[in-house]
């Protein structure tokens, strides 16, 4: 894959940031980042599209870092402010407990989505994962636009279980109240 993609993407990543060192270190943070996916064994269908997409994603954050970075240099900084600067906290996102928590969600995500039915679990994925149109999926599976519909509806539906799990939401009272009928 490396060979047969890395000058197209980085002529690509070339023309998105203006710097090639910059397009040569977002190429192969690209490439870490497909292999890493492709290791956590999920299959992936398009690896070139992964690929740009992952590509697209870091130049979107590397524009999003340059503009921060610009208007922080041009900001006139007074000397009270100056003398605070150092004793800022880094983004609540890089803390620990905050990455420990985001990758338990993720977790829990493809938890759930590994124990949906294999046939709701591939509409899904055909639709989040690789774009594929509610026609597209029907035409690939074999089944109709409306099958296509619930099942990724039950899809949808488990991973908004799983978030409102994740935060803490309890579960809707329909749900509540058949769960207490279920039981003896």
């Amino acid at each position: 894959m490396f060979e047969r993609y890395y000058r197209e993407l980085l002529n690509f990543l070339s023309r998105s940031v203006h710097d090639r060192d910059t397009a040569a270190d977002l190429a192969q943070e690209s490439y870490a980042r497909v292999l890493a996916a492709q290791q956590t064994g999920q299959a992936v269908q398009d690896p070139r599209a992964l690929l740009y997409r992952t590509a697209r994603n870091l130049v979107i954050d590397q524009h999003r870092r340059s503009s921060i970075r610009a208007e922080l240099e041009t900001a006139p900084v007074s000397v009270d402010e100056a003398s605070g600067l150092e004793h800022l906290a880094g983004p609540r996102s890089l803390e620990p407990e905050n990455i420990l928590a985001s990758r338990e969600s993720l977790a829990a995500l493809v938890a759930t989505i590994d124990q949906l039915p294999p046939r709701c679990r591939e509409a899904f994925m055909l639709y989040k994962f690789d774009g594929l149109s509610y026609a597209q999926i029907a035409a690939q599976m074999g089944i109709s636009t409306r099958t296509v519909e619930m099942q990724l509806q039950i899809a949808m539906e488990a991973c908004w279980r799983c978030q409102d799990r994740l935060d803490g939401i309890p579960p809707p009272l329909r749900e509540r109240t058949r769960s207490k009928r279920a039981q003896p």
